[in-house]
């Protein structure tokens, strides 16, 4: 099914669905710089972008250099979660320490899938280790503070939601492996538009775009949280689907 809808793109919707990723780290970028929410959280979301860039060059292209592009950047933006938790005060406590010890794990575990084990069941462990450990050291945080009643009830919607997105991706992607066939044969039996809702990859990509979103929206919110600053901040929607943090606004005073 390879450059149908374009003489250009590989596989379109695969391609396309990507864009869901850069649009909400965008959101999320600027909304780090309008409130001066540190250079850590930024790289956060701007890792996020980076999955979503590389995910649309391999589906693209689908090319063997494009394909690291699609699945090594996101091993470093779970690093990089990771690293932000680690450091979730203003000064960092570990100078250099922390940032050289993760880019020497994401630097020989890039190594080894590059040049030695090059099967995608390395990447897929390495990758769930790495986002685990940034979920418990997010957890650990959490209970390191006390939180008010409505911090606890965003945090703990942005994980749930957070979650849902990424199980509710994973499982759409195993029904793609499993049953690529016949969803092939169904989707040239239906032909276009209505095919676009058996293209499982591509909403499977929406779906993780999604999950990483709320579970970085977890971050953010910790982080505020961490420095005092939680009840100044809410959860908005951008044109009613795209999530991100807002400062609240004022309460009016008749």
């Amino acid at each position: 099914e390879n450059y149908i809808v374009s003489n250009y793109i590989a596989e379109f919707w695969n391609s396309i669905t990507n864009g869901v990723f850069v649009a909400l780290a965008l959101l999320g970028m600027h909304t780090t710089i309008k409130h001066h929410q540190g250079k850590r959280v930024f790289a956060c979301y701007a890792a996020l972008m980076f999955v979503g860039c590389g995910s649309a060059c391999f589906h693209a292209t689908l090319k063997y250099t494009t394909q690291l592009l699609d699945e090594l950047p996101m091993l470093y933006l779970c690093g990089l979660v990771l690293y932000a938790l680690v450091e979730i005060d203003k000064e960092t406590k570990h100078g250099i320490k922390a940032p050289l010890a993760l880019i020497t794990m994401q630097a020989t575990i890039t190594a080894i899938y590059v040049f030695w084990i090059q099967s995608p069941v390395f990447h897929q462990v390495a990758f769930a280790l790495t986002a685990f450990g940034g979920v418990g050291c997010g957890l650990k945080r959490l209970n390191e503070m006390q939180l008010s009643r409505r911090t606890k009830r965003i945090l703990g919607r942005m994980h749930l939601l957070g979650h849902v997105g990424m199980w509710g991706g994973f499982f759409v992607w195993n029904l793609d492996n499993i049953f690529c066939h016949r969803l092939r044969s169904y989707r040239s039996h239906i032909g276009s538009p209505l095919d676009v809702f058996f293209q499982l990859h591509g909403w499977w990509h929406i779906l993780t775009a999604y999950g990483s979103t709320y579970l970085l929206l977890w971050v953010h919110f910790i982080r505020l949280a961490r420095l005092g600053h939680d009840h100044l901040f809410t959860v908005k929607y951008r044109l009613g689907f795209l999530p991100y943090i807002a400062m609240k606004a004022p309460k009016k005073v008749d």
